[in-house]
């Protein structure tokens, strides 16, 4: 057989694309190329490809007085990375006639060392997750990307060392041993490292952030220097709840993709705290191929932004988007890419400059003071549900030897459990097929107009209560709807059907601080 092809796939964005790499060999004299709109890494693999087959026990293309041709199709799309180098060299060896299996299929997917091993790829657990939709029931992947390959689901996987081993699965597939899938792990048992009984004190901010947690709304924390607003943004991880199946795929993918997966696998909600200096690709993502920034690597978690006047002025705008759609869309020259950015922000800032607060030490001048509040805009201001001011703890309070204060494991409970109601309260009218990302609504932040017509009912009393502090406040529509789907959190903590003006009234007082 003098061509031949099999299959390998990649990433564009956060949807798999696949790749058909055909190799035609012909007499002559010696040529290797790889056409199809390879970038640096994908020309490269000819000598990567080149040795391992020698190292593998087979004559090397570079050995032969032969033409060969790598296509990479369709050849409209920018191929990148190395993952392809496995995909190719099977090929080859298919060609040549040295092996003999039915790609149709099947998937390949690792890059080759000069030995003939099969290295790690990025991005794995998403080409798996979508293989199977895109006709695909076998995959060969890495062995070190084998922990990431287990959450995949609907096909079967074969976890390799190398080309060799590659081979040899494949001659006799019925008797190789694939990989458990669909498997979870003791990984989601890990303890927390930061518990909320460890902060002293400010009672009601931590009441706020179990409101934030429980329905996923934004939080901004005002106050002092050292009085613990960064704290407490580290210890609100420790009241969420392990991420599903679902979510953990989709998180674990999505790191995986921007080649930040610093674990095997992630269970838990992801914490993501940039420096106020970052930069505006880094936060929203982007750069010439779009990637994943801060703000999508913060999906189903949290992201915090400490000092958050600091931040570029146009990083803080440019979270109005996803902070309503939670979703980010990337427009470059090369098309447009959206990302998912379904997070919990946090952000912290100091009442003034000086960080003083307009007291007797306080050395800003009005117009400093009114400065510093400017920096960040009504509209963003619009998108935090609940405000919080972080008061100076009592040194008494902090002198104690134990904390009276709750633990993070009681707290979560109560998380959990209002959350179920929220899942449950969806699943009911189900608005989209899952997909990668997933696209169904999880929690009260994400409900939009229509949601709340059909899912919050309130009582005339609540109705009017609304309607009259709405107008005293001077509230938007967005503002409006947010105080309903807080107050619907609150009566989910509590465990009641009906918004009671109690819950309102706990809901109004989220939303106005006098010192932002």
């Amino acid at each position: 057989m003098s061509i031949a092809k099999s299959y390998g796939a990649q990433l564009i964005g956060l949807q798999s694309k696949i790749v058909i790499v055909e190799v035609d060999i012909s007499n002559g004299l010696n040529a290797f190329s790889i056409v199809g709109l390879g970038d640096r890494s994908v020309e490269e693999a000819k000598d990567r490809m080149s040795a391992a087959v020698k190292n593998s026990g087979y004559a090397s293309p570079k050995q032969k007085n032969q033409k060969v041709i790598i296509s990479l199709a369709p050849a409209d799309i920018r191929k990148e990375g190395s993952s392809f180098d496995l995909a190719m060299a099977l090929s080859y060896l298919l060609a040549t006639g040295d092996i003999n299996f039915d790609p149709e299929g099947r998937l390949f997917l690792g890059e080759l060392s000069l030995e003939g091993r099969v290295r790690r790829v990025s991005g794995l657990l998403l080409l798996l997750c979508q293989a199977s939709a895109q006709g695909f029931s076998v995959a060969y992947v890495p062995n070190e990307n084998a922990h990431e390959a287990s959450l995949a689901r609907g096909i079967t996987i074969y976890a390799v060392s190398s080309l060799q081993e590659t081979i040899s699965i494949l001659s006799d597939e019925k008797r190789s041993r694939s990989l458990r899938t669909g498997q979870t792990s003791s990984a989601s048992q890990e303890p927390y490292y930061v518990d909320m009984k460890v902060v002293r004190g400010n009672e009601n901010a931590k009441r706020g952030l179990e409101i934030a947690a429980a329905g996923a709304h934004n939080v901004l924390m005002s106050g002092p220097p050292g009085t613990g607003k960064t704290m407490l943004a580290q210890s609100f991880s420790s009241i969420l709840p392990p991420l599903s199946y679902e979510q953990s795929v989709e998180v674990t993918g999505i790191h995986s993709a921007a080649r930040a997966l610093t674990e095997e696998l992630i269970f838990h909600p992801p914490f993501r705290s940039p420096h106020h200096t970052a930069s505006y690709p880094s936060i929203v993502g982007g750069g010439a191929i779009p990637r994943p920034g801060e703000i999508t690597l913060a999906h189903r978690g949290v992201l915090f932004l400490d000092e958050f006047p600091e931040f570029d002025r146009a990083v803080i705008e440019a979270l109005r988007q996803p902070l309503e759609d939670r979703m980010i869309t990337i427009s470059r020259a090369r098309g447009v890419i959206t990302f998912p950015a379904q997070c919990i922000l946090v952000a912290s800032m100091n009442p003034c400059p000086c960080g003083k607060g307009g007291n007797d030490q306080c050395i800003c001048s009005p117009l400093k003071i009114e400065s510093y509040r400017r920096k960040i805009s009504g509209p963003i201001l619009d998108r935090i549900d609940i405000w919080l001011e972080v008061d100076k703890i009592d040194y008494e309070k902090l002198s104690l030897r134990e904390s009276s204060g709750e633990p993070s494991s009681a707290i979560r409970e109560r998380v959990v459990r209002a959350r179920k109601l929220q899942a449950d309260r969806f699943i009911q009218h189900p608005e989209k097929i899952l997909s990668l990302p997933d696209q169904r609504k999880y929690y009260n932040s994400e409900m939009n107009a229509e949601d709340i017509e059909r899912h919050i009912n309130l009582n005339d009393q609540s109705r009017n209560l609304l309607a009259v502090s709405a107008e005293k406040l001077g509230l938007s529509g967005r503002a409006f709807h947010r105080i309903i789907k807080v107050a619907r959190t609150i009566a989910d903590l509590a465990n009641v059907t009906e918004i009671s003006s109690e819950h309102i009234l706990e809901a109004l007082q989220y939303r106005h601080s006098p010192k932002v």
